[in-house]
């Protein structure tokens, strides 16, 4: 199995793939030509695109390999893919006017803090270090925000120290914090509405500066495996259903309950379904009034 991954632009999946024998990763080439052109069929696009470049011995065509990649219809079928190189070169021959905007969102996007910290969550279940992490605790929550941002915030794995909100709402007041979480901590997660109850808190505590949604999504996540052999498939829950839901959970958690259970997986230790979850709780992250 082959690492996989996706990014979003304007909320458009460009999927890819890590090639182990070139140590890069490869970008869907269909993906691309649905985010720059509109195009009703994608796919036709790239074929016309693909002969025309051939006709005129482009050589960005050479470039190419041929993945296997997870389609709407649950089959793996192969698709051409380019890597970073490649991508530069195909835009330019794409007549777009979102070609500049696609290659500086591509381009800066793994430079960035958020960029940085993806790669270290996808290293915490390559490297298996998420197996060593304490589940349902403060600390273990802590253990996850300093691995995520460490060298990235000099707060990182640190209970923040100053009131924040978001939004017009205000997060649990720093100077009741410790409190609150020793009690967030002592909460049951025997079943499914007590660990989603504990979640609940969690978010309302906002116990870090910055990160709180990243690093709570992937506490969630470890508390579900330990007492349900479950997790939450992030990429069944679309990202404004889950930041609505996750606003109203304040006061009422029926939507975020009903999300996460809908999304429930018992392909705890499948690698796809936690980088994609990676993938998915990154893009919650992308919209300025976000819950985190």
């Amino acid at each position: 199995m082959n690492k996989v991954s996706m990014r979003f632009f304007n909320d458009k999946e460009v999927r890819s793939i890590w090639y182990e024998d070139e140590n890069k990763w490869y970008f869907n080439i269909v993906d691309i030509c649905a985010v720059l052109t509109d195009s009703k069929d994608p796919n036709a696009y790239w074929r016309w695109l693909k002969r025309k470049l051939l006709k005129e011995n482009n050589q960005t065509v050479s470039g190419t390999h041929a993945f296997k990649f997870l389609t709407l219809d649950g089959k793996r079928r192969l698709m051409d893919a380019i890597d970073s190189e490649g991508i530069i070169k195909l835009a330019a021959e794409i007549p777009s006017k979102k070609s500049i905007k696609f290659l500086e969102w591509f381009t800066y996007s793994e430079n960035t803090i958020d960029g940085q910290s993806k790669k270290k969550a996808y290293t915490l279940f390559e490297s298996n270090l998420i197996s060593k992490l304490e589940i349902g605790t403060i600390k273990g929550l802590q253990q996850i925000h300093a691995y995520l941002f460490g060298g990235l915030y000099d707060f990182a794995g640190q209970i923040r120290t100053l009131n924040i909100s978001k939004g017009g709402f205000a997060f649990a007041p720093f100077m009741y914090l410790n409190d609150n979480l020793k009690k967030i901590e002592q909460m049951p997660e025997t079943f499914f509405d007590e660990i989603m109850d504990k979640y609940v808190e969690m978010n309302v505590a906002h116990p870090f500066r910055e990160g709180n949604g990243r690093s709570t999504r992937i506490w969630l996540d470890l508390i579900l495996k330990k007492r349900m052999q479950r997790c939450v498939d992030w990429s069944k829950i679309n990202k404004r259903d889950y930041l609505d839901a996750m606003r109203k959970s304040v006061t009422d958690s029926t939507d975020i309950k009903k999300l996460a259970q809908s999304a429930l997986t018992d392909k705890i230790n499948d690698r796809e379904i936690f980088m994609k979850g990676i993938d998915y709780s990154y893009y919650y992250e992308e919209e300025m009034d976000s819950v985190d």
